[in-house]
């Protein structure tokens, strides 16, 4: 049976249902009463259970050394911060700093010729979101609503492009956090969960958004003297435990360039006009597809219990307020990638679980829909193509080829996975054409251009091939719209500095004129 610290919040949220001699009477009673054989070991039986899980529907993630360019980068920024690289420095980005840093620690444990560490971690922390999840939903709803929770999110884990899913990306590291701060609220702990959100928006900016739902749980909490003075007491906590982290992160990289590459400087990155707006809406709409297809099961409850009437509709609010800044997480930016989707997931399962204990004869269907789709997912993980991958082999390959260990290259793309393929330091901190170009997979072609680049950006990377010329650059534009035709500082460097020597799979190499 579940402890009796977890089974106070089912006994609030389920305080409408009559009761019989102490137990649920009505149809909730299966439903909120945790399983015969769990009593008294409930998590010595569903962590394993959900261990396992993780790591079946994420096995494809080890299959393949990089799987989303995203890696790629992450692999290339650890390689040049454990070499001495400092951080929006010799190396940048427009994210914040934890999950970097956690490349970093990972690869000087373990080196840097293989991303089955951080996989590992990777699968760590679903499972750790898993559980946290499942603690929830055991408190508010029961044993059996517990383990639906956190099952329920590992398969759905998967449930968009593999690329999307399988890698170890931002959204994944951040995903614990908010479902730890969530957690934390849940139970009052307010200055853990300060630092959760702190957590979460140091993995990645829109992971601040669970700081919604966790300040209207804090306003909830209060009512008369004294539990004012607790409300008071609390939003010290939760302010200090969300700043004190982020303060120190700023103080430690520089404040001005800890802000200007997380916030400030990506005005046009995140922004989309004229053109984009198709592609933007195309690609948001097929990821929201897609993951719909994956989350049907619990999705439809929810949408049913939407047309219900009465109160009841929006009994969990904190919930809903949490899907709501977890939707406005991912619009932001205009990118709609589909990694970006899965912030959507922890409330989402926690909504879907609560809609079927209210709709107990849509569970079964649910859940084996559910499972049937993790499985075709899973399917569509260990069969995916490899056709990025396949180009990115090539190009790493031809690098080795033609320049001796140690020496620096530019690789002009969208692929920073390249050099970490090739094992040569990129001779530039801007590890995509992006940065100078403003190009964005996500958008297409809408405000490319030098006059779009990161502020600054054009004079440091002149000065960079100034001072220290690669000896080898990689022009791997392949006709997108960042090529040296359309972007004349990088077409005179080429012409001024370098000779074609080749090309391979559509990528044209250059080399250093002697």
């Amino acid at each position: 049976m579940p402890a009796a610290s977890e089974t106070a919040g089912a006994r609030r949220g389920n305080a409408s249902v009559p009761r019989q001699r102490g137990r649920l009477a009505g149809p909730l009673t299966s439903w909120s009463q945790g399983p015969t054989a769990w009593r008294g070991r409930y998590w010595s039986v569903l962590l394993p259970l959900l261990a396992a899980v993780a790591a079946i529907t994420h096995l494809p993630s080890f299959l393949r050394p990089v799987w989303n360019p995203d890696e790629g980068f992450l692999a290339t920024q650890a390689g040049v911060l454990a070499h001495g690289g400092a951080l929006y420095q010799t190396v940048v980005d427009r994210k914040p700093p934890l999950v970097p840093w956690l490349y970093e620690g990972l690869f000087g444990l373990f080196g840097a010729g293989s991303l089955w560490p951080v996989r590992t971690l990777a699968v760590v922390a679903h499972l750790a979101t898993a559980a946290l999840l499942a603690s929830v939903a055991r408190r508010r709803w029961g044993g059996r609503a517990g383990a639906v929770a956190g099952i329920g999110y590992l398969l759905v884990s998967i449930g968009l492009a593999p690329e999307d899913t399988q890698a170890a990306t931002f959204e994944v590291f951040m995903l614990p956090w908010t479902a730890a701060a969530f957690w934390c609220a849940d139970r009052r702990r307010w200055t853990l969960a300060g630092l959760a959100v702190a957590g979460a928006a140091l993995s990645k900016q829109t992971g601040g958004a669970v700081l919604v739902p966790v300040v209207w749980m804090l306003w909830r909490s209060g009512g008369g003297d004294a539990r004012g003075r607790a409300r008071r007491k609390g939003a010290l906590g939760l302010a200090a435990g969300f700043a004190v982290p982020l303060a120190a992160v700023a103080v430690a990289l520089g404040p001005g360039r800890f802000l200007f590459w997380t916030v400030t400087g990506s005005g046009s990155y995140a922004t989309v006009s004229g053109s984009a707006w198709l592609t933007a809406a195309g690609r948001g709409l097929g990821n929201a597809g897609i993951l719909l297809v994956a989350c049907g099961g619990l999705a439809v409850p929810v949408a049913l219990l939407l047309r219900g009437r009465g109160g009841r509709r929006f009994a969990d609010a904190d919930l809903w307020i949490w899907l709501a800044a977890s939707l406005a997480a991912v619009v932001t930016g205009f990118q709609f990638y589909g990694h970006y989707y899965l912030q959507l997931l922890p409330p989402l399962v926690l909504l879907g679980t609560a809609a079927l204990r209210r709709r107990p004869r849509w569970r079964r269907p649910a859940l084996a829909w559910t499972a049937l789709a993790a499985c075709g997912f899973l399917v569509w993980g260990l069969t995916a193509p490899r056709t990025d991958l396949d180009h990115a082999h090539t190009v790493a390959a031809a690098v080795r080829r033609d320049t001796p260990p140690g020496a620096r290259v530019l690789v002009w793309g969208m692929h920073p996975e390249e050099y970490w393929l090739a094992g040569r330091a990129p001779a530039s901190r801007f590890l995509t054409a992006g940065f100078l170009t403003n190009f964005s997979g996500g958008r297409g072609g809408a405000q490319v251009g030098e006059r779009y680049a990161v502020p600054g950006a054009w004079s440091t990377f002149r000065r960079e091939m100034a001072g220290h010329p690669p000896a080898l650059i990689v022009d791997d534009s392949r006709g997108q719209p960042y090529g040296p035709a359309r972007i004349p500082g990088f077409r005179d460097l080429l012409r001024s500095r370098y000779r074609p020597v080749g090309t391979t799979d559509g990528a044209v190499l250059y080399a250093l004129r002697h």
